[in-house]
């Protein structure tokens, strides 16, 4: 592979490719096709296994964000890789919403699916040694990733031709495999371009965020418009927003600071950890909420069977406010990994929530949203008003990473 191609220290930043992005489209289809899945059966086995696909699925983009670090995506032969790649990932995304069907039904959905899963992985792998040039070190890595890679491909396929039951125990093994293999497989990848590392995953979270935009509108886009749809809409955006805050207005950029501040392994095990692994609670917990919002709406919008005054019921409750916590919780893990110490108050507001899911479902849907609206907005403008000077340090100053660094009990840090 020619210099051109390799995104090595030192030259002009690397950004994020037109091609990048476009496989990431392909990505959200695949998102959108998990919350409708999990919308046809909500149920914990159902969202249960709509995570599962999830899990996999976010492995696969994870190891196309390494490889779009380590070389420039829209150049040469990775270029025709990555659209390899999109072409399969589209076509495991399609498969998405009869994944778990029967003998009865058929087999050809989950077969399709893993068939073109491996396929991802494997041309990954093989691109990857390509990218790799002479770098003996993340040759010796790929070697190492192989091994999980291809006992997990194995499960896959073999658990494709099985009963549901069976078929989600080997694929969660499969899962297992994968996360577990790559995880204590060394940390010899490279990661030249920390900043285009952290804009990929920010936009990740941009993409899952606009997903549950469009779960939420979708619900209600067949139905007559009324003040109590328009109403609901317009908290489940309130909230949509506030989890963007959170994220965006300091975590991202500070996040960003501490990666670039490392080097070698350091970078790389960080990136490993805060990244592919720790963004999974963070993106799972938008994806969630949105299977909670896209629930509570149709519920507001069924007039004849529900309307917005009735209880929301336990799973669709749990999945609004878990779904949260969860996003809660991925952002306290995220800033214990890059700075050690804790946000307590997304702590505690983490807790708050998962202690009023019993109480939100005795109240009415426009009551339930209404509750989570309020306590995020409090959330958001308590942290905004109070951290005003080092909000402004972070974004406009040149501190970012001192203030990322500074110890929790001083009340004056944002950190992630």
């Amino acid at each position: 592979m020619t210099d051109d191609v390799l995104a090595g220290e030192g030259e002009a930043p690397l950004r994020v490719s037109t091609l990048e992005l476009f496989f990431d489209l392909v990505f959200v289809f695949a998102l959108t096709q998990i919350t409708s899945l999990m919308a046809d059966d909500p149920t914990v086995l159902g969202v249960t296994r709509g995570l599962l696909i999830f899990l996999l699925v976010w492995f696969a983009w994870s190891c196309y964000s390494w490889l779009g670090n380590q070389a420039r995506a829209d150049e040469g032969v990775l270029r025709v890789a990555v659209v390899v790649a999109m072409t399969a990932m589209f076509l495991v995304s399609i498969t998405i919403p009869n994944v778990w069907a029967s003998l009865d039904e058929g087999l050809i959905d989950p077969l399709v699916f893993a068939v073109f899963y491996v396929i991802v992985r494997v041309v990954h792998l093989a691109t990857y040694a390509v990218a790799a040039g002479d770098d003996r070190g993340l040759r010796m890595q790929l070697v190492r990733a192989a091994g999980p890679v291809a006992v997990a491909s194995v499960l896959l396929l073999v658990g494709s031709l099985q009963e549901p039951a069976v078929q989600m125990a080997l694929w969660t093994a499969a899962l297992d495999v994968d996360y577990a293999g790559i995880y204590f497989g060394g940390t010899e990848w490279r990661l030249p371009a920390p900043a285009h590392f952290a804009e990929r995953h920010g936009l990740v979270v941009i993409i899952a965020l606009g997903e549950s935009i469009v779960a939420v509108g979708l619900s209600v886009s067949d139905v007559p418009l009324t003040w109590s749809i328009v109403l609901a809409s317009a908290l489940a955006m309130v909230i949509a927003v506030c989890l963007w805050w959170l994220y965006f207005d300091v975590v991202a950029i500070v996040a960003e600071h501490v990666l670039a501040g490392l080097t070698g392994r350091e970078r790389a095990g960080l990136a490993r950890d805060s990244y592919t692994y720790l963004h999974v609670p963070i993106v799972a917990g938008i994806i969630v909420f949105a299977l909670g919002a896209k629930k509570a709406l149709s519920y507001v919008a069924d007039a004849e069977h529900y309307g917005p005054w009735k209880d929301l019921p336990i799973v669709p409750t749990t999945a609004l406010y878990g779904g949260v916590v969860l996003y809660l919780v991925g952002h306290i893990a995220f800033r214990w990994r890059n700075v050690h110490s804790v946000n307590r108050r997304r702590a505690f507001v983490a807790v708050l929530l998962a202690v009023l899911i019993p109480f939100a479902t005795h109240l009415p849907v426009i009551g339930t949203v209404s509750l989570l609206a309020a306590v995020l907005v409090a959330l958001v403008t308590y942290e905004a008003v109070r951290f005003s000077d080092a909000r402004h340090e972070v974004r406009h100053g040149d501190h970012a990473h001192h203030i990322a660094h500074t110890d929790d009990a001083d009340e004056d840090s944002l950190a992630p």
